[in-house]
């Protein structure tokens, strides 16, 4: 693994792009979420499950909720995992889908909760308001890093934290993040064989 300065890697290598095929580039990107909800990831490390309270970003929540609903993370890998930090994905495999995001940023939410181990957020770029479709989830207690600089969590993994672990890190950092939105998955797919990815990802009844 290439180590490498910790504000670089939150001012540089956690971007977000990604995009959608389902929508005009009239029409709104959100779609405003319940309270709580959960997603079921169904991924090729197994199965885990985010569970949303829209009370500590709103605005990201209900991002969130339209791209899991409209399956924008069906099929996206996750290209970018760092051991003992986090482990991202969100980039469309299709790059014309993805294209469509490239300027649907978000707003950045007011912080509520800190970048603790299983918790949820969009990454953005080294920029306020920069957020879209990627995000990352921590893999230890990340607060001291990434709370200054605005990463607000919206949600939690309540379910499936062991396969989180699991995913695939034998790349690490690897993948260029230019590459995979110009070409998508037939890039990944090429030079990194082995990537784990999502299968898909649904709204469940947390009932």
């Amino acid at each position: 693994m290439r180590t490498r300065n910790l504000s670089m890697l939150v001012a540089c290598g956690i971007v977000i792009i990604g995009g959608l095929n389902l929508i005009g580039q009239d029409k709104p990107k959100s779609k405003k979420a319940p309270p709580k909800f959960q997603a079921k990831f169904e991924t090729t490390a197994g199965d885990f499950v985010i569970e949303v309270q829209r009370e500590w970003a709103p605005i990201g929540a209900d991002r969130f909720y339209y791209l899991v609903n409209n399956g924008l993370y069906d099929g996206c890998k996750f290209f970018r995992i760092v051991p003992n930090f986090m482990v991202q994905f969100g980039i469309h495999g299709d790059p014309n889908i993805a294209a469509q995001w490239l300027k649907a940023n978000l707003k950045d939410d007011p912080l509520m909760k800190s970048n603790k181990r299983g918790f949820v957020t969009f990454a953005k770029a080294g920029v306020p308001n920069s957020r879209t479709t990627q995000i990352f989830i921590n893999y230890k207690d990340n607060s001291s890093i990434l709370d200054r600089s605005g990463f607000a969590p919206f949600g939690q993994v309540v379910k499936g934290m062991d396969v989180v672990d699991k995913i695939n890190d034998e790349y690490g950092e690897k993948p260029d993040q230019i590459q995979v939105q110009t070409l998508g998955n037939r890039y990944l797919e090429s030079e990194f064989p082995n990537l784990d990815g999502i299968i898909k990802a649904t709204i469940i009844d947390p009932r």
